[in-house]
């Protein structure tokens, strides 16, 4: 990485005595591509149209589920990481923005590490148990003192950054938080639809992608996200059968549910599964619908179970 640097910068100076530019020395060391050398893909580039059939069809098997995805009610993203260079992503009703309970406090989480990064934020011994408390346990107290710590304003900046594009306008949107976990305070809704905690299973998908691949903020930041996500203390959902049928894997999660809306989402990184996982439900039934989901996902990417 040096070298590349010292002849890239080299080369600039040399361009700038050639054509009479007036180029500092340590401009080409200040180049904002070469602050992070990476190969890094976006998750869109690995959409598979055949995956995503697959997934399809499995769902189609349970005419309840074909019916909420027909009527938008149901939504699912998959990346199967097991080929860790050559992902695949699928998602049913993709950019379909659905009402998260408490799935989007992740985005707080981001805010709040973002805020570590910038300095705007001390990280002190209270708000890393917060964190862990609002993750973990979905403790909507440690939720709003977080978000009134941090302001809708600044995650809102956070989700919008070109770095992570988490909400976005023309996919649908994505990621957003705009209440308070509590009965009172103002509400900052989404543009498109007032939503006040809002997700789609794209960003979702995204959000897990680009923190295993050390994209959110930074290598550092992802890791420590991913050490306050990890063995969630809730096992309903997505956890209940994970615990199951991949007692030794490990997950790093956030779920919601509100009424008939029910969302999880997952990292699963174990022996023999290595996945991101996430659905939003708006059914009565969405608890079971999860639980009964994990098994529909693990024969699609077991495929050692189909001649079983």
């Amino acid at each position: 990485m040096k070298t590349t640097i010292f002849f890239f910068s080299t080369f600039l100076l040399a361009f700038s005595l050639l054509f009479g530019q007036q180029l500092h020395p340590a401009t080409a060391l200040t180049m904002p591509f070469l602050e992070k050398e990476s190969d890094f893909i976006p998750l869109a580039e690995y959409q598979n149209k055949s995956f995503e059939d697959s997934l399809r069809q499995r769902i189609s098997k349970n005419r309840k589920w074909q019916s909420l995805v027909a009527g938008k009610k149901m939504a699912v993203g998959l990346v199967d990481l097991s080929d860790e260079a050559n992902p695949r992503f699928a998602c049913i009703n993709c950019d379909d923005m659905m009402y998260a309970a408490s799935l989007p406090k992740i985005a707080i989480l981001l805010a709040a590490v973002q805020a570590f990064e910038d300095g705007t934020l001390e990280e002190t011994k209270e708000i890393k148990k917060d964190l862990r408390l609002m993750i973990s346990y979905s403790d909507n107290r440690a939720s709003t003192r977080m978000i009134d710590r941090l302001t809708f304003e600044k995650i809102e900046s956070v989700l919008r950054d070109s770095q992570h594009e988490l909400y976005d306008e023309e996919r649908g949107g994505g990621l957003w938080v705009g209440k308070r976990y509590a009965s009172q305070g103002r509400r900052y809704p989404e543009p498109m639809k007032g939503l006040s905690h809002a997700a789609t299973v794209r960003q979702i998908c995204r959000f897990y992608y680009l923190m295993h691949k050390g994209q959110l903020v930074n290598e550092q930041r992802s890791a420590q996200m991913k050490d306050i996500m990890v063995n969630p203390d809730l096992r309903h959902k997505f956890v209940n059968t994970l615990a199951m049928i991949a007692p030794q894997a490990k997950l790093y999660r956030k779920s919601g549910s509100w009424r008939t809306y029910h969302s999880d989402s997952v990292l699963v990184l174990g022996p023999k599964r290595k996945y991101i996982l996430a659905a939003l439900v708006d059914d009565p039934g969405g608890e079971s619908i999860m639980r009964k989901l994990v098994n529909e996902v693990d024969y699609l990417l077991q495929p050692t179970k189909k001649t079983s």
